[in-house]
């Protein structure tokens, strides 16, 4: 789950890590008046989606009066910004932070994130901070450092001056950042983050240090350890298709292309959509029905997966071990009988009752394409979708 910008800063507040003043606002009056309430004579208006980019999208604009901070507002909300992480669709504005103007000297990046190589968290900096951070990633990973955390030990003073150090910082600033690094170390533990991003921390023309921007992430399965941030979630910037699977213990993310995809097992999925590819075609989503999948579960998820308006064909690839392959059978049939499918299904079953399985779909009437193994059934589905 993705905290917005403002709603990341109130995290940071309580943790002690120093940001500047801002409010949010819902229409252009409202931001009007944050801009009165906050004073100064320098305003930034922030769209509020769940997108990084937003700078270079439109989505970040700099205001020198009140009236100018208003018409900013008035021009974001209600559109939908367009940035590299949103895809063409983009994402609705349905808030903006408005913040008082910062003096930048200098802008870093930091993050904290886990290493799942080590299995460890990993303090992640670079001193080429700022909206090209993805760029210095991929042209000069020589520039970005990474500090990795053991769990019994936690995050260290000797490990944040060396990361201090290697970001250009020097005298007060190591213990500024000291404090920084520390609390958003505990902050990452006690939210249940998955990630934690601060692009930029900026260096102001005073020499302190201040999180200009706030990125926090949570993992969803431990959500459920974290009722007031839960209550943060805001359900309009997430893919339609993904929020409805959610509220039927679905995992589904969307994809681009035309062949939906209806597995279980999450790395069966992954196989299913590597088969898929390999053979030419394009999956339309990842799709895991789970290991407890029920009829009633298929039904939904084929109602979900037909949602999509690009889908050309369907595969069905489900190892029986847990759930066993005659009710998945009984799920297809049901679902294709009553959500009436208008596009080739291909089943592959495998597994426990999985010859009961095959001989219910084969006497059920419905036009559903057998496959004897996944790599026959990977090629079926992309004939059938051509």
């Amino acid at each position: 789950m993705n905290l917005h910008e403002y709603q990341a800063k109130q995290v940071f507040s309580a943790y002690g890590i120093p940001v500047p003043a801002g409010k949010v606002a819902a229409s252009a009056e409202e931001a009007i008046a944050a801009a009165e309430g906050l004073g100064g004579e320098v305003w930034v208006v922030k769209a509020q989606v769940h997108a990084g980019g937003r700078g270079k999208a439109g989505g970040v604009k700099l205001a020198r009066d009140t009236q100018s901070v208003g018409n900013a507002a008035a021009a974001m909300l209600g559109s939908r910004l367009v940035t590299k992480q949103t895809g063409a669709e983009g994402l609705p504005i349905e808030r903006v932070y408005v913040e008082q103007g910062s003096k930048i000297e200098r802008e870093i990046y930091l993050s904290m994130t886990l290493n799942r190589e080590l299995g460890q968290i990993a303090l992640v900096g670079s001193a080429a901070g700022g909206m090209d951070i993805e760029e210095v990633a991929a042209t000069e990973p020589e520039k970005i450092t990474t500090v990795n955390i053991h769990p019994a030990a936690g995050l260290q003073p000797y490990q944040c001056r060396r990361m201090g150090f290697a970001l250009g910082l020097s005298g007060a600033q190591i213990g500024e950042f000291q404090k920084i690094a520390m609390a958003l170390y505990k902050l990452y533990l006690e939210k249940d983050a998955s990630l934690v991003e601060v692009n930029p921390l900026i260096v102001t023309a005073e020499g302190s240090l201040v999180a200009l921007d706030a990125k926090i992430n949570i993992d969803a399965n431990a959500i459920y350890r974290q009722e007031r941030l839960a209550l943060m979630r805001d359900e309009s910037q997430e893919d339609p298709m993904e929020l409805k699977a959610s509220q039927h213990d679905l995992n589904y993310v969307s994809l681009d292309g035309d062949i939906a995809c209806m597995v279980n097992g999450a790395g069966l999925a992954m196989a299913t959509m590597d088969l898929i590819k390999l053979h030419g075609g394009s999956p339309a989503n990842f799709l895991d029905v789970g290991g407890g999948a029920t009829a009633e579960r298929v039904t939904v998820a084929f109602n979900l997966i037909l949602s999509n308006p690009r889908v050309k064909a369907i595969l069905v690839n489900i190892f029986g071990g847990i759930v066993r392959c005659d009710l998945i059978a009984e799920g297809v049939i049901t679902a294709v009988r009553n959500v009436g499918v208008k596009v080739p299904v291909v089943v592959r079953l495998e597994g426990t009752n999985a010859d009961k399985a095959r001989e219910m779909l084969a006497s059920s009437g419905l036009q559903v394409i057998a496959a004897a193994d996944l790599t026959d059934a990977a090629q079926k589905v992309v004939s059938a979708a051509r």
